[in-house]
């Protein structure tokens, strides 16, 4: 096909002896404010629409997917002051609602609205927090998909949104002061109007922001000193309002732990775990005992205790590495510890006493991810949600000392045949990776189906990050359609703890591709997957993942869907947050770094002349996370190389980020057209 006309510029670096041509670093530019930029992109964008309406599948996908979103959806309640406070989204709001019940069983009523923020639902609530009375609520507001927030204060009971105003927060949470005079956030000062006058987060610091002040007035409690490395930090404050917990993580490694003793007029920061080369997390606290999950001796999690009395601090084992399980979450509630584990992907929940002796597994709904479990020490009751492939988020009521779990609030009207996940049958395989290890793969398809059919295949393999059972709107539409969905769980990922993340990091990164492509190597030998048939698909780091893919094993895929992905490993550490993916990837200013992500960079190594499978990728203009320029210059290349007669198309979504706060029409348009590209190319629709 005609693709639109792309500017060349003649621009060559060298880089440790290796000259690299770099023709579109015009494209780096905002297209917000570069007129040939937002020209460039519109052109892009007009021939991929043209492309998707001759779809013949493009409107029954955007049918299904809308009839599939069309179910309530709810977050577990936090209690506080006796009442109950969560999110709903009856189906197609475009962006869920806050709401707050007046007791266990009372009236509900709707406090936060952010679909009255704006006419397309492009602002949307990013974190709250009610205080500790159930008072006011503090929130913070995204605005087009951005990561930065603005927060604001409401008072719950008469709806009044009070004059505080914190702008320029980012990667925050909120924490309530335990007496509501005010709150503990994260964020950047002194931004230009743009958000970039700290695009690496040198100055990211935690304040203390006291109700009815202006924003200058905060009281700066945390700042690391400024030869340090870039940090990123987020607070919370124990259950008993004495401690303000600070999680410092340093470049994407692990996480430094710092308390505040908040019940002296001086504040002073007190280290509690310095090294960043492990995960710690703070479980809750028992007056000045400590529960502490980390991996610091314990590469798949155990649980410490430490006295902030002793005038010395003295780590405890209390809760050894369990084998073959990976520690992921641990909760304090009641008199009990709970103890989320990932077991070949798949969680399990242990209770302890305080003391450390087990007493048994938590009654799970079934196969599944069970997500955290809200409660506070001394209350007898906890909240926490369980989906699975085929069963949408539920949410459920535990009881502490009884040890059982129910239902508290599910998905409204899934009995419809139309939306009922209950003809979906998932199978959990393995498959063997490049050097012998066994891989989980979970296969979902029609239940009873067993002949070969177009797959959609992803992956993450990144961060540390596992891809957990969840049921999503998207793949079942996929199913529904007749076609299969997998979804590997590949090294670099974190399904089986620290030494499964590290075996896809950094110089080891490959072994993630690898993997994957063994993954698309075992749905064909297997006839899972039919000839010509299958789709791959990745969002940020799986986007560089499906790009780096196609380039080593063209012939091997027949679509390539890469989404919001990181393109230009030469240059990925220039941009907003970058350098925090430097341990994750490696410096692009260190030689060997750099020969080693020039070897796979998706940007760098397509194949001119060889025929790809076709390629839709998709980003969106306000992506401050991973910056759209990495789509935009691989899109280029990928049309000028000549890779065959399969389209190589770009899809910008507009008024839009890396996906947090994405309005669900926009969730519903982008894959009606992802799908029935894939659909159309693999021969489902």
């Amino acid at each position: 096909m005609t693709y639109p006309e792309t500017k060349k510029v003649d621009l060559t670096e060298e880089h440790f002896g290796t000259a690299i041509a770099d023709p579109y670093r015009w494209l780096e530019s905002d297209l917000k404010e570069d007129r040939a930029v937002a020209q460039w992109v519109d052109a892009q964008n007009t021939a991929t629409s043209r492309h998707m309406a001759s779809l013949s599948s493009r409107n029954a996908f955007r049918d299904r997917l809308t009839a599939l979103f069309n179910h309530e959806q709810l977050t577990s309640p936090l209690k506080r002051g006796g009442d109950y406070f969560f999110t709903r989204n009856t189906g197609l709001d475009m962006q869920p609602v806050l709401v707050v019940r007046d007791g266990e069983n009372g009236a509900e009523r709707t406090i936060l609205d952010p679909n009255q923020w704006s006419e397309h639902g492009t602002k949307a609530l990013a974190v709250w927090a009610p205080s500790e009375d159930g008072k006011l609520v503090a929130y913070a507001i995204q605005e087009n998909g951005s990561d930065w927030r603005t927060i604001r204060v409401l008072d719950a009971q008469s709806g009044a949104v009070l004059a505080d105003e914190i702008a320029w927060a980012r990667f925050t949470l909120i924490a309530w002061a335990a007496d509501g005079s005010g709150l503990f956030y994260s964020g950047s000062p002194e931004q230009d109007e743009s958000g970039r006058s700290d695009p690496q987060f040198v100055n990211h610091a935690v304040y203390f922001h006291r109700l009815g002040t202006q924003q200058s007035e905060d009281r700066l409690v945390y700042s690391p000193e400024a030869d340090e490395h870039p940090l990123l930090h987020t607070v919370d404050v124990t259950a008993d309002g004495r401690y303000l917990i600070i999680y410092s993580t340093a470049l994407m490694g692990g996480s430094a732990l710092s308390l505040v003793d908040l019940s002296v007029p001086e504040w002073h920061v007190r280290p509690v775990i310095e090294r960043f080369d492990h995960l710690s997390a703070l479980v809750g606290n028992v007056g000045t005992k400590l529960y502490v999950l980390t991996t610091d001796g314990a590469e798949r999690g155990k649980i410490v205790t430490v006295d902030l009395a002793a005038p010395n601090l003295v780590f405890t084992d209390l809760i050894e590495e369990k084998p073959g399980a990976h520690l992921r979450l641990a909760s304090l509630i009641g008199d009990k510890l709970l103890l989320s584990y990932m077991v070949d992907a798949r969680i399990e929940v242990e209770r302890y006493e305080l003391e450390g002796k087990a007493v048994g597994a938590v009654n799970l709904p079934g196969a599944g991810s069970a997500g955290t479990f809200s409660g506070r020490p001394g209350d007898n009751e906890a909240f926490f949600t369980f989906t699975n492939y085929a069963t949408p988020k539920t949410v459920y009521r535990y009881d502490v000392s009884a040890d059982e779990a129910t239902l508290w609030a599910g998905p409204d009207g899934l009995i419809g045949a139309e939306r009922s996940p209950g003809d979906i049958e998932v199978e959990q395989r393995f498959h063997t990776g490049k050097d012998g290890t066994l891989i989980p793969i979970s296969i979902i398809r029609r239940a009873g189906a067993e002949a070969a059919a177009p797959t959609m295949l992803t992956a993450y393999g990144g961060f540390g990050i596992p891809l957990l059972p969840a049921y999503s709107p998207q793949a079942v539409a996929w199913v529904q359609e007749g076609g299969v969905y997998a979804v590997a769980n590949i090294r670099g990922g974190g399904e089986y703890g620290k030494a499964w993340h590290e075996a896809g990091k950094g110089r080891s990164k490959k072994t993630a591709f690898d993997d994957f492509i063994a993954a698309a190597e075992f749905l064909k030998r297997e006839g899972i997957s039919s000839e010509g048939g299958l789709a791959i698909h990745g969002e940020s780091h799986g986007g560089m993942l499906v790009g780096a893919v196609v380039n080593q094993r063209p012939e091997l895929f027949d679509v390539a869907l890469p989404g919001v992905g990181v393109m230009d490993m030469v240059r990925f550490d220039r941009f907003t947050g970058g350098k925090l993916w430097i341990s994750e990837f490696g410096d692009p200013s260190a030689a060997d770094s750099f020969k080693y992500l020039r070897s796979y960079s998706p940007l760098h190594n397509i194949k001119a002349g060889e025929v790809y499978p076709a390629i839709l990728v998709t980003t969106a203009d306000t992506d401050d996370r991973v910056v759209p320029a990495h789509s935009f210059k691989y899109v280029a290349a990928l049309q000028a190389a000549e890779v065959g007669p399969r389209p190589q198309l770009l899809r910008v979504e507009r008024n839009a980020g890396h996906g947090d706060g994405t309005p669900t029409q926009k969730i519903i348009d982008e894959y009606a057209d992802r799908w029935s590209f894939a659909a159309h190319w693999t021969g489902l629709r």
